[in-house]
């Protein structure tokens, strides 16, 4: 799909008449004004009042906010003329204007002023009359400014609040119930670090080492899309250039996508296209998001083409568990914050946001794949060389457990292969796994890597005393299914902070791992 087709052209600038008349092109100006004022006397209307009801239209002069309107524009005051100034119309052209403007009225009667949420279609169900595919489109559960942040991420701050974008957050060693006050206090340290989030992102460059401290912690849900896409580097940090590029990589992809598409199925390398043809059902089976058949055509196609553009790797099992945190946390974006992304049916969303979520996903995918990519060549060397290092880890940080497991001829590539390939979102819950993700992008260029390690280490040391009283059977069935299911916020804060321990200690030390191997 050609996005350049959904880019709005910025409308000529004019003065607000009192009237707040809208007008499509030059051909129509006077017309079209008196028939609007005739339409809103026919109603008993004041027009005046009527523009004074319609901040949308009446006061806000940014079109740019809302593409349904590229191509209108504001009638100049002084172009507005009296009845008697103004020749009849022809019965045709009368006939012509009048469905030009139940057209506009139409659309804009059914957009929203950007940040009230709180308007007629957002109390029923959250619906929005959208024009990106060029025909209407009724969408339950999307943002009403979803094909404004389509165009620009960065509209996804207008109108959030502290409590739209953080929820109940899990505040780690507090309790709500059963302290109030320190919970309080924990709440309004959480609202000041959200608040520099925003003014962090509204700046014209932003600053990523500032981004990645903050985010380190954790991403508040509601931003997360545009701050994962400033820290994967897929965003330029700035503002100036951001909305550009962001439309060529989408043009991109959605062209690399026709073009390798182009002969249909049968003209595809048949040995990858069957892998992830089989490995795509298989992604999260147990959450409806990724057992929707859209969302399994994008994922197919973001797979596959990744494939054919890094032949030395190929696609490789484990890849395509990889690319779901991307797609759900881009999904959020656009609809709204009480839609679940996990159940939400995704072939609900114009068919522009949809290509956007999975161009989005190809290239995040992409940059993450670019710094692990030795994990999926040949024999995977990347995998190899942690499995040896967390062996070495584990001698050094606990040395009972890995007596024990080599006392039972426990070898690590056993069970830590698949921490290693699919980044332990076997493990744990995609949520959790996102929230991994928050800590992972700020340890750049190595938290997808090295970090990864440690955290490893801190995952399989936390079970040390269950693990030290099992033998080889035991061992082997925990492992493969280790009981995280009642997993908090909490756990996962305490998993990275350990981690975080074990590699300020270690990690520009590593002749003391290789010693204490021996």
């Amino acid at each position: 799909m050609d996005f350049s087709a959904t880019q709005s052209v910025k409308p000529v600038p004019g003065k607000m008449g009192v009237t707040g008349n809208m007008v499509f092109g030059a051909q129509y100006s006077h017309a079209t004004s008196v028939l609007e004022v005739e339409r809103l006397r026919a109603l008993q209307m004041d027009p005046a009042s009527w523009a004074n009801d319609h901040p949308t239209i009446a006061d806000d002069s940014n079109y740019d906010d809302h593409p349904e309107l590229s191509g209108y524009q504001t009638l100049p005051e002084q172009d507005v003329k009296d009845d008697s100034e103004v020749e009849s119309p022809s019965p045709e052209s009368d006939k012509k204007n009048r469905m030009s403007l139940q057209s506009a009225s139409g659309k804009l009667a059914s957009m929203d002023s950007g940040d009230n949420k709180k308007d007629g279609a957002s109390e029923q169900g959250a619906k929005n009359d959208t024009t990106g595919a060029g025909s209407s489109v009724v969408v339950e559960g999307m943002k009403p400014s979803a094909l404004s942040i389509l165009q620009d991420p960065l509209l996804i701050l207008r109108g959030l609040d502290y409590e739209a974008a953080m929820g109940d957050l899990y505040l780690v060693g507090t309790d709500h119930k059963s302290d109030e006050g320190l919970y309080a206090l924990q709440r309004s340290k959480q609202k000041a670090r959200f608040h520099k989030f925003k003014e962090m992102l509204q700046q014209p460059v932003v600053d990523l080492d500032v981004l990645r401290k903050l985010s380190w912690s954790g991403v508040p849900t509601a931003i997360r899309p545009i701050v994962w896409q400033l820290l994967v580097g897929y965003l330029p940090c700035n503002s100036d250039r951001r909305n550009l590029a962001l439309e060529r990589k989408r043009k991109e992809y959605q062209d690399g996508v026709q073009q390798t598409f182009a002969r249909g199925i049968e003209g595809l390398d048949q040995t990858i296209w069957h892998q992830v043809f089989i490995d795509v059902p298989r992604t999260n089976p147990k959450m409806a998001l990724f057992q929707n058949e859209t969302t399994q055509r994008c994922l197919e196609r973001i797979l596959y083409c990744w494939a054919i553009r890094h032949p030395a790797s190929s696609y490789v099992q484990g890849i395509n568990d990889l690319v779901t945190p991307f797609f759900l946390v881009f999904l959020s974006a656009y609809i709204g914050e009480d839609q679940d992304p996990e159940s939400y049916d995704i072939s609900l969303l114009p068919q522009p946001i949809l290509a956007a979520i999975e161009a989005d996903s190809y290239w995040c995918l992409s940059k993450l794949l670019d710094g692990i990519q030795d994990n999926f060549t040949h024999a995977q060397p990347g995998i190899q060389r942690q499995i040896v290092k967390l062996r070495e880890l584990i001698c050094r940080i606990d040395a009972p457990l890995a007596a024990h497991l080599q006392s039972e001829h426990v070898e690590f590539i056993q069970f830590s292969f698949r921490w290693m390939n699919c980044l332990l979102m076997r493990e744990v819950t995609l949520q959790h796994t996102i929230r991994m993700w928050d800590t992972y992008l700020t340890e750049h260029p190595h938290g997808f890597s090295e970090f990864h390690l440690y955290v490893c280490a801190a995952f399989l040391t936390k079970w040390s005393a269950e693990l030290q009283r099992m033998e080889f059977q035991e061992i082997m069935l925990f492992l493969q299914d280790v009981p995280t299911d009642d997993w908090q916020e909490k756990d996962i804060e305490l998993l990275l902070s350990e981690a975080f321990m074990w590699k300020s200690l270690f990690h520009s030390s590593p002749m003391h791992l290789t010693s204490a191997s021996k």
